[in-house]
């Protein structure tokens, strides 16, 4: 089967097993999106929820963000990795978000990548979850991690992987794909001991076979 044909029809199984599969962080504007996009970089989506309430509460606005004092936000942020680097983005985004956009989030690739801690992984999150807009793929430690396994990529850089997926999937999938993914690595195949024997992809990928193998032998 050619890879294009088992990325579809894997694709067609993820939905099935995950049809609720949607962004976990906690948003409601864009502003909060980008806000705690940028902040789950080398952090869980889990501990940015649990620190994004008060943030926005204090801080709700790209002005209120800008003009906070930066030892308050560190402290809000503090329980997340890399946290101070972080506050002084998040001030500096206000601030590029008052200066140059109006207080509003920009709605392209090229607009929000100017950001500071916006990449491009966030800006496709960002666009796909904020307005609906299917410009790349967004590839996380779990989308990347299932996309190699699975055979739909052999890169490692996420900006490959990005470009291998979105040879082989329809527009209309491009902004699914990242929900898809992450949910079957949070799930079944995670990172030290993928769930091989109960994915619904195993018939479709060359990896499991080959854990399985590996596990048998060393029992």
């Amino acid at each position: 089967m050619r890879r294009a044909d088992r990325v579809r029809e894997g694709m067609g199984i993820l939905r099935k097993a995950y049809p609720d599969a949607t962004i976990s962080l906690r948003f409601r504007s864009t502003f909060e999106l980008v806000c705690a996009v940028a902040l789950s970089a080398q952090a869980t989506d889990a501990s940015v929820n649990l620190v994004t309430p008060e943030l926005f509460r204090r801080w709700p606005t790209p002005r209120a963000m800008a003009d906070a004092p930066l030892a308050e936000v560190q402290r809000v942020i503090q329980s997340i990795g890399l946290y101070r680097g972080k506050a002084r983005r998040l001030k500096a985004m206000g601030r590029m978000l008052v200066e140059r956009f109006g207080g509003e989030v920009p709605g392209t690739m090229e607009e929000l990548m100017e950001l500071p801690g916006v990449a491009r992984k966030t800006a496709n999150v960002v666009l796909w979850n904020g307005f609906g807009r299917n410009e790349g793929i967004a590839v996380d430690t779990h989308a990347k991690r299932v996309a190699k396994r699975l055979g739909w990529t052999r890169h490692e850089a996420p900006e490959k992987v990005e470009r291998d997926l979105v040879k082989v999937l329809p527009r209309s999938d491009w902004g699914d794909v990242t929900h898809l993914l992450i949910a079957h690595g949070r799930a079944v195949c995670t990172a030290r001991r993928p769930a091989c024997e109960a994915c619904p992809l195993l018939s479709l990928c060359p990896t499991g076979p080959r854990i399985l193998r590996e596990r048998s032998r060393a029992r």
